[in-house]
Order: structure tokens, then sequence, then C-alpha cells
């Protein structure tokens, strides 16, 4: 990998931009660049054009929030210079669900509430009973909602449709389910699954951190994170420090096993692999960075060459983190 190591560690810091405090360049903020990979299969006799996919997603178009709703969410152009909802370079394609929601805390709720049951009290001379304390509060929601601010955000979906391979950008499993929620609601005759492999992360991970060498292609970087299996859940963690310690193989001596482990595929992606087969933090190496601002200092349309840098990159990765996870296991329990 051409930087110094240890027993198969990286033993140097991963450098995601050249220089101290070099910002991103400005194409990558045209194009929110993934952060985070929740991965997904795609049905292999799941068959649309992008033209049939626009019009499906279109039957759940994002709405902002009326006075009384609380919560809406629904599919947006993901290039706001365009109104189509797909944005498709060939076999890739990318959407956007926007969700938005109403900021309106239970503790201001209930002051309010409060605040008028005491008033009522005070008047009737008695307290009002349950069901119209239940009544009065519903009725206080009702009042403050159309006052409420509200937080809006944007999810994006890469499909790679001829390898299969469907990503969200989301950092947590809830947010990633919201996608998932709103795909199946949207689309007809759609079925996905998550990316299962014949290694779990968690074993896989723990056997490249006990025999100090990472799979073909990977390099282990300085982060780490130890968890006993009991119902203690014992954990140790381990951040910008060489893993090449020994007491790593004395805690996975002891039972406990890698739950996340800082990764570098090829010196151009860095990442967060965890037990739960989340990619997290990722970042673009410099390699990736200086092609990218290549593209941008030719010209033309930054958005596309975006997109094409950053799926070409995932065509490449995806199926190199499945082979080190032993390969894939498919739903009848025959390795892919």
């Amino acid at each position: 990998m051409g930087s110094p190591q240890v027993a198969g560690y990286n033993t140097r810091p991963v450098k995601p931009y050249k220089g101290a405090a070099a910002p991103l360049p400005t194409l990558l903020l045209k194009l929110m660049w993934f952060k985070n990979l929740q991965l997904y299969r795609l049905a292999p006799d799941w068959h649309i054009t992008p033209g049939q996919l626009e019009e499906q997603l279109a039957n759940l178009l994002f709405q902002p929030c009326g006075s009384l709703v609380m919560q809406s969410i629904g599919w947006v152009p993901p290039r706001r210079e365009d109104k189509s909802l797909v944005y498709s370079q060939d076999r890739h394609w990318l959407l956007a669900l926007c969700s938005e929601q109403k900021l309106l805390p239970a503790s201001v709720v209930n002051q309010f509430t409060q605040d008028r049951l005491d008033a009522i009290e005070e008047q009737q001379g008695y307290r009002p009973g349950r069901k119209q304390a239940q009544q009065l509060k519903e009725q206080v929601t009702e009042e403050l909602l159309p006052r409420a601010f509200t937080r809006r955000r944007t999810t994006y979906v890469w499909l790679d449709t001829l390898n299969g391979w469907l990503a969200v950008n989301a950092g947590s499993a809830n947010q990633a389910d919201d996608v998932v929620s709103a795909l199946h609601k949207t689309l007809e005759n759609f079925s996905l699954r998550p990316l299962v492999t014949q290694t779990s992360p968690a074993a896989a991970m723990t056997a490249w951190l006990a025999g100090g060498e990472a799979p073909a292609g990977f390099t282990i970087e300085r982060e780490c994170e130890l968890c006993a299996p009991d119902e203690e859940k014992a954990t140790i963690r381990y951040a910008r420090h060489t893993l090449d310690a020994a007491e790593i193989p004395q805690h996975i001596a002891a039972g406990k096993r890698a739950t996340r482990l800082a990764l570098t595929w090829d010196d151009r992606i860095a990442f967060v692999l965890t037990d739960k087969t989340q990619v997290k933090r990722l970042q673009f190496l410099d390699v990736l960075q200086e092609a990218a601002q290549a593209q941008a200092d030719a010209g033309g349309d930054n958005f596309f060459s975006d997109f094409a840098l950053m799926s070409a990159e995932f065509s490449r990765f995806l199926p190199d983190l499945v082979q080190a996870l032993g390969g894939e296991l498919t739903p009848d329990g025959v390795p892919g």
C-alpha cells in the first residue's frame, strides 16, 4: 500500500485530504458524496427503466408539512437543477427522499396543557378528569403545530441496476428503514433484502485483528471497537491508536469481538465497517480528490463527473468488500 506498516497494520492516520485543513473542493458540495452505506440487494427479476421508475416515484412526491401535519415524506429530484426524480447514468441511478418534521417538544406541549388545566381547576373548583385532560392536550398540540419550527432532511439512494446493488446514504438503520419503506410503498413488484455475507463482519474483523493482517486490498487503520458478548456488553474502544498492541489479542482471547473497525480500501476509500454490515464515515482519499479536482478544473458538468466517479468506485469497492467477508450468502443459503 506504500505506507509504513507493522504486522499488517497501518501506523499512520488516514489523511482524506491534502493539507492539515484542506477544504473540500467546491464540486463535492454540489453532489453530497455518500458518507455512509446501508447496503441492500435488488431482486434479480426486478426490471424497470428510468422512465418507469420516474412514473412510480411520482405517486409519492414530497409536500411540505401543512399547518396541522406533524411529518411529511416524499421523493424529490436528486439534482436541484432538474425536475426528474431519477438521475441516471447507464446502469447507475440516484434517487432522493425528502422528509420534513415539525419540532414540537413534548415538554412544551405538557407545559401549555398544564397551564390550561390549572386555569380550569381554578375556575371550576376541581381538577379536570383524565379524558378531558387528554382532549385538552390534543387541542394544545393543534394550536402549537402551525407555530412549530420544521426540520428537513434529504436522504440519497444509489442503485447499480446491472449488479443488483442499492445503497442508502444513511448513518442509522432507522433512517435507511424510512427509505426502504418509501420504496415499497411507491414501487410495484419491488423486493429488497439486506446484504448477508458468508462470514459475519464481527467474525471477520475479529480474525483480522487477531491475525494482524487485513484481507487483500485493505489496510487496517487506527480505530476499532471490541465488545464482550455477554449481557454487560463490556466495550473497549481504540481511537487514533495503532492496533498492533499486545492487549488486543488478549481481549479477543478473552472473548471480545470486533464490532467496529477502521479500514482503507486500495488507498482510495477510508471507512469504518460495523458488525451490522454498515459502512460508515466514508472518506474519498487523495487519489480520488485529485481526479475530482482535475475534472472540475477541466470544466463541464461537475454533477455528472462526480456521480460517475463515485459510482465507479462503489462498483469496484463493494465486490471487494463482499469477497473479504467470504462472499455473499443468498436467501436460499447458497454462496453467491
